[in-house]
Formats: C-alpha cells, sequence, structure tokens
C-alpha cells in the first residue's frame, strides 16, 4: 500500500471512529447550534514566516493541512526572522516553515555571537542533530525536514555552460575563465557565496555586482552578459524561461537548508496530531515539485492559496 492510500485509509478510520463515539453519546438538548462544528475545531493556530514567493506558498500548505485537521488557522507574514522567532518562542505564533540552516544559523548567531563556529554543515542529520539542541534551548520542537531543499545556488546561461560544457562549480573553476557574479549586497566575505567560491572552487571571481538574491536585475544582468554567474536558489522555477541552468554544488559549499517545521514545544504538547499531519506534508515535497509550486505562481501568475490547494488535493493530503 502507497503512502498516499495509506494516509486516507488511516483517516477514514479515524472519521469512523469518531462518528461511532458520536452515535454512542446520549442526547444532551440542544445547547449548541453546531455540536458537530464544535466537535471538530481543535482551537487557533498562527502560523509565520517570511514575506516572499516561496513561503507564501509553503505557509497555504502548512495553513490548509492545519485547517483540515481542525485548527482554526490565522496565517501572519512578517519581513524578518527575528521577529517571528521570537513570537514563536513565546507561543504567539505556532507553527514557522522553516529552513533548516537557516533557522539554525540564526538560533547560534543568537546564543554564541556573530562570530560563533558554524554548527550547520552540508549534511543534513549532523545539522538536525546541533540545530534541535538551539531550538530546544528557546521553546522551539523541530519536526521532519523534507526533501525539498532551497539552498543557494549558482546559474550561467545556457550558451555559456554550453560554450564551456559545464555541469558543476567544479567544471567552472576547472575552464579558469575570470568570473563576474552578481548576488546579494553581503555576498563578498560570506563562505556560502563568493569567499567560498573562491576558496572551496578556485573560480575567479573578479567582481561581485551586489544587485541582490535570486533577483530579477541579477539574471538580467547574466542573460546581457554582463556577469557570467548568478546567485539564485535551486527552488526557483523561473530559471528555464530565463535561459538560466543551475551548476551543481559538487563539493557541498552551501549547507542543509530543508523545509522544516518549526513548532512552539508548549503547544506541540497537546496537538500531537499536527506533528503528524506537517511530518506527512514535508515527506512528500521535494525540490522539483517545489520549484513547480514556485513557478505556478512567480511564472503563471497563480494565486499562492490556489497552487498549495490542488497541491495538497492531487497529493492526497486533504480530507
Amino acid at each position: 500500500m502507497d503512502s498516499t492510500t495509506l494516509r486516507r485509509v488511516r483517516r477514514a478510520a479515524a472519521a469512523l471512529a469518531c462518528a461511532t463515539a458520536l452515535v454512542a453519546l446520549p442526547a444532551c438538548g440542544n445547547d449548541d447550534p453546531d455540536p458537530e462544528a464544535g466537535a471538530r475545531s481543535k482551537g487557533p493556530v498562527t502560523v509565520s514566516g517570511q514575506n516572499f514567493t516561496e513561503m507564501q506558498i509553503l505557509a497555504e500548505l502548512y495553513g490548509q493541512t492545519l485547517e483540515d485537521e481542525g485548527y482554526d488557522v490565522t496565517t501572519k507574514l512578517v519581513d524578518t526572522r527575528a521577529v517571528y522567532m521570537d513570537q514563536l518562542s513565546s507561543n504567539k505564533v505556532q507553527v514557522v516553515p522553516e529552513y533548516l540552516a537557516g533557522i539554525g544559523d540564526y538560533l547560534n548567531t543568537q546564543a554564541n555571537g556573530s562570530t560563533a563556529k558554524p554548527v550547520t554543515t552540508n549534511n543534513v542529520e549532523q545539522t538536525l542533530d546541533a540545530v534541535n539542541t538551539l531550538a530546544e534551548s528557546v521553546g522551539v520542537t523541530l519536526l521532519e525536514p523534507a526533501a525539498a531543499t532551497d539552498q543557494n545556488a549558482y546559474a550561467v546561461t545556457e550558451d555559456f555552460a554550453s560554450k564551456y560544457d559545464l555541469a558543476t562549480l567544479s567544471d567552472l573553476a576547472a575552464a579558469k575563465v575570470p568570473v563576474k557574479l552578481a548576488a546579494a549586497q553581503d555576498c563578498k566575505d560570506r563562505q556560502d557565496c563568493a569567499k567560498g567560491l573562491r576558496d572551496v572552487y578556485g573560480i575567479d571571481i573578479t567582481e561581485v555586482l551586489p544587485l541582490g538574491f535570486g533577483s530579477r536585475e541579477g539574471k538580467e544582468a547574466a542573460t546581457s552578459g554582463e556577469v557570467e554567474l548568478v546567485q539564485v536558489a535551486t527552488t526557483d522555477g523561473s530559471l528555464e524561461d530565463d535561459g538560466l541552468v543551475l551548476l551543481e554544488d559538487d563539493k557541498g559549499l552551501q549547507p542543509a537548508q530543508n523545509l522544516i517545521p518549526a513548532v512552539n514545544t508548549d503547544w506541540l504538547t497537546d496537538n500531537e496530531a499536527a506533528a503528524t499531519a506537517l511530518n506527512e506534508l514535508s515527506e512528500s515535497l521535494t525540490t522539483e515539485k517545489l520549484a513547480d509550486l514556485n513557478a505556478k505562481v512567480d511564472v503563471d501568475r497563480e494565486k499562492p492559496v490556489d497552487v498549495a490547494k490542488e497541491y495538497l488535493e492531487d497529493e492526497g493530503l486533504l480530507g
């Protein structure tokens, strides 16, 4: 029996059990105008995260999954991780779609200062073990990581890749061509950006143009020939339309950024069913699927709420 069928059987069995229990209850009058609705409600839950396309989609996926479990969901997206992490620790927010190394690096800096030795690596299991300890100390529990990972990545045009026969970042280094890079403003001295591309791969980065992470300006700089390399995300669903291809991070420069539910620990104590549902969602997500969802919003201009609902239905995660 595959996982989707198993989920449907499990949910059907649970529904039958609930129905049997309701039949067995004695009549108690009609004080509740809608007793069935009252029985379904598991209380309020707030889902938060940062306000950009991928997180809008993930917040909808999480929110609709929790609504299907019987929760009254409020979604509150904000500008920075610092805002929602404080609220997640204090139980003003209960659930956040997170990135494994992202939350790990943030918590490590908060606990040990900006010069703290990194605890995140390209290894998912090792990183999860290290980050779990930091998360537990602030009242946050990490659930199961998805296969989907949104890492920093580097892309070139299809023509440039063909000219130098490039598939990996090591190939780019071996080509021994000078490279201008369009990237985030803080890229120059970051180990996962220009510094690591030089030190780990030996790529001849001659200049970093601070045009933003995965920005339209950066991509246009690449396609126009102003730069050879542009910083993007592994889940960017518009790369093919832009004529860009990712170069594989074959030396593991980027830390593990697997999608993972971060949940307030106190709230989780009484809401294990929510954890089960969110873990089932994580189990279904791959990098390719997430990139497709992003493309539906960014390229096809569909709404995150509709994209999320269609995905959950197609994966058998609702009902």
